[in-house]
């Protein structure tokens, strides 16, 4: 029975990570048997796994096909608005909330990352951490399950910010902003930079958009 669990557990996982990574893009196309040879898994777990994803909403069906969701313009401004107040929150509780340590660690990731100008792939990766990390320094466990539910739908967009010209550097520059706000304590300085940090990903994302039409 355990080792059932763990399969589901892995499949799941697994097709979310090819997709938060860009392996299948949006509209792309999930086959049954091409993803249990893929991950190496049975495809009773993967076609569990794709069954969670769609009432997720991070795969659709298409006739007898799963497909990867795509954001349209009005669902991007809802997600950001949405992620805006929740990543806010989080920042303000991390500021109350977490340890010296978490906040060294903070602190050394956005030095870490500085190293990475260049390289959006690993950069986007980076930031992904990034924010968990500070998600989970808010010590509030249902703002976690709810940014990770926010975070997953954010795997949905095909590409990174962080491939702009000169937006890899003030993202990271934002981040340094926020953690030293946390660093002193002050939540409303932290919501704030959050906040601001978020609306120029989502003005960079709409720039984005506008170009590639």
């Amino acid at each position: 029975m355990g080792e059932i669990s763990t399969q589901n557990k892995d499949a799941y996982s697994l097709v979310l990570a090819a997709i938060d990574e860009g392996v299948y893009l949006p509209g792309a196309r999930l086959v049954e048997s091409e993803l249990a040879e893929r991950f190496g898994v049975s495809r009773t777990p993967v076609r569990e796994a794709l069954q969670r994803l769609e009432t997720q909403s991070v795969l659709v069906r298409d006739g007898r096909s799963m497909v990867v969701s795509s954001l349209d313009h009005d669902q991007l401004g809802e997600l950001y608005v949405v992620r805006a107040e929740l990543e806010g929150l989080a920042a303000r509780l991390a500021a109350q909330h977490a340890a010296p340590e978490e906040v060294r660690v903070l602190r050394e990731m956005v030095d870490q990352d500085m190293k990475l100008l260049g390289n959006p792939k690993k950069l986007s990766r980076a930031n992904r951490r990034f924010h968990r990390q500070l998600h989970l320094a808010s010590h509030n466990r249902y703002l976690v399950q709810q940014l990770e539910m926010v975070h997953r739908t954010m795997a949905l967009l095909a590409t990174t910010t962080f491939a702009v010209s000169g937006r890899d550097l003030t993202a990271l520059e934002e981040h340094a902003s926020i953690v030293k706000a946390i660093e002193e304590r002050d939540g409303d300085a932290a919501a704030a930079a959050l906040k601001a940090h978020i609306s120029m990903a989502y003005q960079t994302r709409l720039k984005t958009d506008a170009n590639a039409e």
